[in-house]
C-alpha cells in the first residue's frame, strides 16, 4: 500500500536519527532546559529574526493548542476560528472539553476574514446580552488552513490589525508551516509570520521530525507562567532533549524549509498529472494537500494500491478526496500512481 493520506507517514528525516543515535549517551537536565533545546530555541530566533521570542517545545499538535489557547482564555471565553478549522473539527472537542467553546465562522476555503472577525466581535459587544454568551477572546487560524489553502501576506495584516483593534490575540496554527512557506503562491516569510500574531507553532511532526512541535510567544502578555500550562497539559516531556534535538537538526542548514519544497514540488508533479487526466479539484491548490474529485468507480481502483482520505461527496458518483505529499514523498510513487489514474 502506498499512502497518500497525510504527511507523518513516514518516520523522519535521517540526520534526527543520526543525531538522535550519536546523543544517545549524553546526561542531560531534563524538561526542556537542556542545552539541546537552547540551541533549539536560538536557531529558531535566529530564523525569524526575534531574539525576544519564547521558545516551548511540545509533543503534538492538539497538546499544543489546549496549553496555548487555555493558556489565554478566561473561563468565560471561546476562540474564534473557522468552522473547519483543527480545535473545532479534528481535535474530538478538546478545547470544548476543557470549558472554551469554539466561536465558528462559515467559510469556503478554510480560511476567514478580518471582515468576518471584526462583525463577531462587534455584534458580540453590541448585543443587550452579552454577558450571557460566550465572549470572544482569541482568534485562531492555520497556515496552511485544513483545505490547503494559504492567507497572504494581506490577509494576514488586516486579520492581525482588527486583533489589535480589538485587544485580542492571534494565533497561527503551524503544523504544516513549511509547506505553506514553500509554496510557489505562498509571499508570507517566517520573519512576516513573527511579526504578524501573537503566538504561532512550527510543525514538526508533519514537517520532518519524528514527533513534536514548536511553540513561539512573541506578546510579552502570554510569555509569563506558560511553563505551568506546559505541564498541566502533560507537555512537559521528561526526556525534552528528544524535542530539542529533533529541532536543532530541523533548523539546521536551512533543512526545514528544504525538506517543505521537496513535498511542494512532489505536490505539483500531482497536480499536473491530475489536470492533464482531465481532473478538477474541490479547493484551490495552493499546498502540499490536494483535493481531486474522482469517479467513485476509479476510487474503489485505485484504494486497492493506495491509501488517501475521502472528503465529500459531490454527486452519486463522484467524490472529493485528500492526497497529501510529504517531505519523505518517493518520484516513483507519484509517477506510479499517474499510470494508474
Amino acid at each position: 500500500m502506498i499512502r497518500f493520506d497525510s504527511d507523518y507517514t513516514e518516520g523522519c528525516i535521517p540526520e534526527i536519527l543520526t543525531a538522535l543515535t550519536n546523543t544517545n549517551d549524553e546526561q542531560t537536565i531534563g524538561y526542556g532546559k537542556d542545552i539541546h533545546c537552547q540551541n533549539a530555541a536560538n536557531l529558531i530566533k535566529q530564523t525569524i529574526k526575534r531574539e525576544d521570542a519564547d521558545v516551548h517545545f511540545m509533543v503534538g499538535g492538539t497538546q499544543t493548542n489546549i496549553a496555548v489557547i487555555t493558556s489565554i482564555l478566561k473561563h468565560h471565553q471561546g476562540a474564534i476560528c473557522a468552522e473547519s478549522g483543527h480545535i473545532n473539527a479534528h481535535e474530538t472537542g478538546a478545547l470544548e472539553s476543557v470549558g472554551h467553546k469554539c466561536l465558528t465562522l462559515p467559510t469556503s476555503n478554510g480560511k476567514i476574514t478580518a471582515e468576518q472577525v471584526d462583525t463577531l466581535i462587534i455584534n458580540h459587544y453590541n448585543d443587550a446580552s452579552a454577558e450571557h454568551t460566550v465572549q470572544p477572546g482569541i482568534v485562531y487560524i492555520s497556515f496552511p488552513t485544513e483545505s490547503g489553502t494559504l492567507y497572504n501576506k494581506q490577509e494576514l495584516t488586516d486579520l492581525y490589525n482588527i486583533c489589535q483593534k480589538h485587544n485580542i490575540p492571534l494565533f497561527i496554527d503551524g503544523a504544516r508551516l513549511g509547506y505553506g512557506l514553500m509554496a510557489k503562491k505562498n509571499d508570507v516569510t517566517f520573519e512576516d509570520i513573527a511579526n504578524l500574531c501573537d503566538v504561532f507553532y512550527i510543525g514538526g511532526t508533519k514537517v520532518g521530525a519524528l514527533f513534536g512541535e514548536c511553540i513561539v510567544i512573541l506578546n510579552e502578555r502570554y510569555k509569563k507562567d506558560f511553563r505551568y500550562s506546559i505541564k498541566q497539559h502533560g507537555g512537559m516531556l521528561a526526556k525534552g532533549r528528544l524535542l530539542g534535538i529533533q529541532f536543532e537538526e530541523l533548523f539546521k542548514e536551512n533543512r526545514y524549509l528544504i525538506i517543505s519544497k521537496h513535498a511542494i514540488d512532489m505536490a505539483e508533479l500531482l497536480v499536473e498529472g491530475f489536470l492533464s487526466r482531465g481532473y478538477t479539484f474541490y479547493f484551490p491548490v495552493e499546498t502540499n494537500q490536494l483535493f481531486p474529485i474522482f469517479e467513485n468507480t476509479k476510487l474503489e481502483e485505485l484504494s486497492k494500491e493506495f491509501s488517501f482520505t475521502p472528503w465529500v461527496k459531490i454527486d452519486k458518483i463522484h467524490t472529493a478526496v485528500r492526497f497529501v505529499t510529504s517531505f519523505a514523498t518517493k518520484r516513483k510513487n507519484i509517477e506510479y500512481l499517474l499510470t494508474k489514474i
